[in-house]
């Protein structure tokens, strides 16, 4: 208990000390298509991909878990993971010191005994895992527990609390929405705060009974006030006229993902704002969870996106490619070829 009081009050110290808008900076990522190769340096446990192993090497370290690394080939998004979040030396350092880390290829072909004992290929298990996107992070505690996963990239404050709240246990008692909730209070500014855009829809919000004929697929942008990477979403991404002309096919609505504003739910619930995001666990923003015609979530953003993966994630749904395709990487791939 105290060494996680430690790490929220550091975590808390780092905020205040360069500031709110410093401590959340996204480095630039261009994810235009280009050759990256799939990256698993030598500090990698050198797997030979039984988990049940690498877990037991965990123990035997002494370590506070197992983390698998699940990149891919041609990644802008995990290239800024290694050259930024990894390059930072307490990152890397605190890495090495809690957790082993065991790396596959999200397509790849190389069978895998998993934590049960099952055979399967490294992209069988990540359609078992539900992973749309890369770079993605599973958590293991020591008993072999899934207890945290981090999907996309994520900048270095966020991804150093992400690391904290896994080593010194936080999941055990709350959610990473709240743990970072408590260290870095959000800001209570009402929708006015947010970056509006045309496309928006105004409320009041019922999202059970859209007016659009035929019914078109929905966008919920959950946004706060005090956002940088709200900022850059807004100035950069959906400035796109690519990305402009595909959200004009789908119902767009913002809320601010901290205020009290009623929304009535594609269910027909009415929640507040806050109290949705709080039962999706949404804890980073802003994050975009799309729904399709008929109200039923289909795949959410809830990490760093630029133009080219909001392009493609719009084209999944619009093409409705998620009724052949598992996960929106295999659909992704066939699209490539």
């Amino acid at each position: 208990m105290r060494q996680s009081l430690i790490s929220l009050v550091c975590l808390s110290l780092l905020i205040f000390l360069v500031g709110p808008t410093a401590a959340r900076e996204q480095p630039p990522i261009d994810d235009s298509p280009r050759h990256i190769g799939l990256q698993h340096p030598d500090w990698f446990e050198r797997s030979l991909l039984d988990l049940r192993e690498d877990l037991a090497n965990v123990r035997a370290q002494d370590k506070r878990g197992l983390m698998i690394y699940v990149g891919m080939d041609h990644c802008p998004y995990c290239e800024a993971l290694f050259t930024v979040n990894f390059a930072a030396a307490d990152i890397l350092a605190y890495t090495r010191e809690h957790f082993n880390v065991v790396g596959l290829d999200i397509r790849g072909s190389r069978e895998l005994t998993d934590l049960d004992g099952r055979v399967k290929t490294e992209r069988q298990y990540a359609i078992e895992k539900g992973l749309n996107f890369t770079p993605a992070l599973l958590f293991y505690d020591r008993e072999g527990e899934a207890v945290f996963r981090l999907r996309g990239y994520h900048p270095p404050y966020r991804f150093r609390a992400a690391l904290e709240f896994v080593a010194d246990g936080h999941y055990e008692n709350e959610s990473f929405r709240d743990y970072l909730a408590r260290a870095d209070p959000p800001p209570r500014f009402d929708v006015a705060g947010l970056n509006d855009q045309a496309f928006f829809q105004s409320g009041p919000h019922r999202l059970n009974q859209r007016g659009s004929d035929p019914i078109r697929p929905l966008i919920v942008f959950f946004e706060q006030g005090e956002c940088h990477a709200c900022d850059i979403l807004h100035t950069e991404p959906l400035n796109d006229p690519a990305v402009q002309q595909l959200l004009s096919q789908f119902d767009v609505v913002q809320l601010d993902m901290w205020s009290d504003e009623s929304v009535v739910l594609p269910d027909g619930r009415t929640l507040s704002a806050e109290a949705w995001a709080s039962e999706l666990g949404l804890y980073y923003a802003p994050t975009l969870v799309f729904f399709d015609a008929s109200g039923e979530e289909v795949i959410r953003i809830d990490s760093v996106v630029r133009q080219h993966r909001l392009h493609a994630v719009m084209e999944y749904l619009l093409t409705e490619g998620y009724r052949s395709h598992p996960t929106f990487q295999r659909w992704r791939a066939e699209q490539d070829g």
